[in-house]
Parts: C-alpha cells; sequence; structure tokens
C-alpha cells in the first residue's frame, strides 16, 4: 500500500469518527442514526473513488467499520470529534470543497435521523460549520 493510499484510508477512517461523534453526541447511537450512515455510505461514498484497503474492499467501507468500532467501545463523542478536527487541519489538501459538501450531507443526515437534531448535535454540527470555514 502507497503512503498516498494509507492517508487516503486515515481520511475515511478519521470521517467514521467524525460520524460517530455526531451520532453519539447525545450519548446514545440509535438504529436509525447508524442505518443512515450504512445508507449514504453505499449510495453516496463508494463512488467517492476506487481506492481499496489492503484486503480489495471500498476503502469507503472503513467509515462503517470505525463506526461500528468506537459505538461497540462505547467511546466519548467530543474526543472522537477532536481527533477528526486534528486530522482535518492536518489534512486540508484532501478536502476539496465537494468533498466537505458530502461530509456535511452526512453529518447532517446523521444528526436527522433519530427525531431531529437535538442540542448536542447542533453543537457538533455548528463546531464542523466552523472548521470547514477555516
Amino acid at each position: 500500500m502507497s503512503k498516498t493510499q494509507k492517508i487516503e484510508i486515515e481520511c475515511y477512517q478519521s470521517l467514521g469518527k467524525l460520524f460517530y461523534a455526531i451520532a453519539a453526541a447525545d450519548k446514545v447511537v440509535r438504529t436509525s442514526e447508524y442505518n443512515t450512515l450504512k445508507e449514504l455510505v453505499k449510495t453516496s461514498w463508494l463512488a467517492v473513488d476506487d481506492l481499496e484497503d489492503e484486503f480489495g474492499v471500498d476503502a469507503a467501507f472503513q467509515i462503517e467499520i470505525v463506526f461500528d468500532w468506537l459505538d461497540h467501545s462505547s467511546l466519548e463523542a467530543t474526543g472522537c470529534f477532536e481527533e477528526f478536527e486534528n486530522y482535518y487541519k492536518e489534512n486540508k489538501k484532501f478536502f476539496t470543497k465537494s468533498f466537505k459538501q458530502l461530509i456535511w450531507d452526512t453529518a447532517n443526515s446523521i444528526a436527522n435521523a433519530f427525531s431531529g437534531k437535538n442540542k448536542s448535535e447542533l453543537m457538533l454540527l455548528g463546531k464542523l460549520q466552523l472548521i470547514f470555514e477555516d
């Protein structure tokens, strides 16, 4: 695996952390939030590129894998969001306007998946918006 591929796979893993943070902002990841993520990976994220991991699986599935692992581990949403933020700041070149829009749309869809957005989710979405404006 080339260094570029490793960085891109890390990008998908970082997105898994971000989307988990949005879903877990209220301390509970709902089935509807996870199902929304799975559907968006299939309908939107698989088309982003043709990158595969070392097992020959589309790298976009790293988003789901990381999300699922974090949910199983019940990690804090804040820490996961900060890890994404740090990754973003160190790798801004990967984040084109259209890529950020896809991230934003996915985060919003996850937040809306269960009874609309709550205060915790709105706060993280606001932080994400500020990060992307930087």
